[in-house]
């Protein structure tokens, strides 16, 4: 096969080496240099690569039946994983709807919710309010909730953009996250958008708990997970957690929404649920939301391999190793190591803004001027150069644009929940090497 020209096309012409192998948190391509990845891929490999018990499971798996369509059979390792699913999610969420990633599991969640309110005679509920910056999918329906223009502005004619509010990106605004006000005041304007569009046509509210691609492992200011739950309460508004990022262990708790102890009325869950063995998502709802659409004819969607039995295999082999390892604490306590290791990075190098996020779900971000939050020039593209950067040194991490899609740049940094102090020291050398250049280059001293 000539592999000089490839034959595939994603978002760009660049090409990357060819992988050869990956284990534990390293991957090698076919000429044999290794990289550490330190974001998971997109925040994917919880548990690392290659794991013996998942490919054992896999394998079993492959030897009874790859695939079940759900209107013809159950399988045995979709009900186990969707009782697993259900004990670990907040009490109440009790049902689940397989899906094969974030995308169809947030728009899963929409659907549901819509179909809902026509359930209960709501027909009138249909907006869903959503932040700015955000990102919950790259389907049509995903994408109007998501607030990331360059990603959803060519789309705008075939969509209808769903209403925002700002995320509450304390650091950028001058405010104390430590201080209740500050998720009173961001909370607020949830209940202002709320009676402005007319409560009655307000059918959710969808939330990132921890910010993912977005906004950077944002984490919201105190009382404001609460507050935003009392808010949906008052006006019958479901709440949606989008936990396609944050769920699978990697804060801390199974669900990230466990850190502030506030329930959803649905949950979004894919990327490390299935650790990049598989697709794999699901969205989680109250047993009443789904008791109602299925008593009201049914819940009018589907996909072709929702519960398909290998991925729900690798599924349930995934959470059996994040628990029997520990993995979650062990998330804790590097994840602890790490950014204190990269807020330290702050004294060293000037244009780190802010370092941010929780357990091995963190961030950082570049800024022309850490007084003003001022962003770095568009045009140096530091969120690309930074990224291309560290890998040519060895090291794979993650970036977006920090404002929106146009402006501004952060770097997720989210190693496999196995990672050990060691690789937490192998991160912050291959990242100082890289900073050093990127500083070098650009006149940033």
């Amino acid at each position: 096969m000539n592999t000089d020209q490839s034959r595939l096309f994603y978002q760009s012409r660049r090409r990357k080496p060819v992988l050869d192998r990956a284990e534990g948190v390293y991957m090698w391509d076919r000429d044999g240099k290794r990289y550490l990845d330190g974001s998971s891929g997109a925040m994917v490999c919880n548990i690392g690569h290659s794991n013996p018990h998942v490919l054992q499971a896999m394998q079993s798996q492959m030897q009874t039946a790859t695939f079940g369509y759900r209107l013809h059979f159950e399988t045995e390792p979709a009900e186990r994983l969707a009782h697993m699913v259900a004990d670990r999610a907040p009490e109440g969420l009790d049902r689940v709807f397989f899906v094969s990633g974030g995308s169809e599991a947030v728009e899963s969640a929409l659907k549901l919710a819509r179909q809902y309110a026509l359930a209960i005679g709501e027909a009138q509920r249909w907006k869903v309010i959503s932040r700015f910056p955000a990102y919950h999918g790259s389907t049509l329906g995903a994408l109007a909730v998501t607030g990331y223009a360059p990603m959803t502005a060519p789309f705008d004619p075939m969509m209808r953009q769903m209403p925002k509010i700002p995320a509450p990106r304390a650091y950028l605004d001058g405010l104390d996250p430590d201080d209740p006000a500050t998720g009173d005041h961001y909370a607020h304007m949830l209940e202002e958008r709320i009676t402005a569009e007319g409560p009655e046509t307000v059918l959710a509210f969808i939330v990132e708990p921890i910010g993912g691609a977005s906004t950077g492992a944002l984490v919201p200011p105190a009382g404001y997970m609460q507050r935003i739950r009392e808010i949906c309460d008052r006006y019958g508004v479901l709440l949606i957690h989008d936990e396609v990022i944050s769920a699978g262990g990697r804060v801390g708790t199974f669900f990230a929404g466990d850190l502030w102890g506030v329930r959803p009325d649905i949950l979004t869950i894919s990327k490390g649920f299935g650790g990049g063995y598989v697709p794999l998502g699901a969205a989680v709802a109250r047993n009443e939301i789904a008791e109602a659409v299925l008593g009201a004819g049914g819940f009018i969607h589907g996909f072709t391999y929702a519960g398909n039995p290998l991925a729900c295999a690798a599924g349930i082999a995934v959470i059996e190793e994040i628990e029997r390892q520990g993995m979650m604490a062990n998330a804790v306590h590097v994840g602890g190591l790490l950014k204190t290791r990269l807020k330290a990075l702050m004294n060293r190098y000037p244009f780190i803004g802010d370092v941010r996020g929780e357990g091995l779900l963190l961030a950082f971000e570049l800024v022309s001027d850490r007084g003003t939050m001022a962003p770095l020039p568009p045009d140096l593209h530091a969120y690309d150069d930074l990224v291309e950067t560290a890998y040519d040194n060895g090291l794979i991490i993650y970036a977006r644009r920090s404002r929106g899609g146009y402006s501004g740049d952060h770097f997720l940094v989210a190693p496999p929940m196995i990672a050990t102090e060691a690789h937490v020291d192998e991160i912050m050398e291959k990242l100082t090497a890289t900073l050093d250049r990127f500083e070098a280059a650009h006149g940033l001293g």
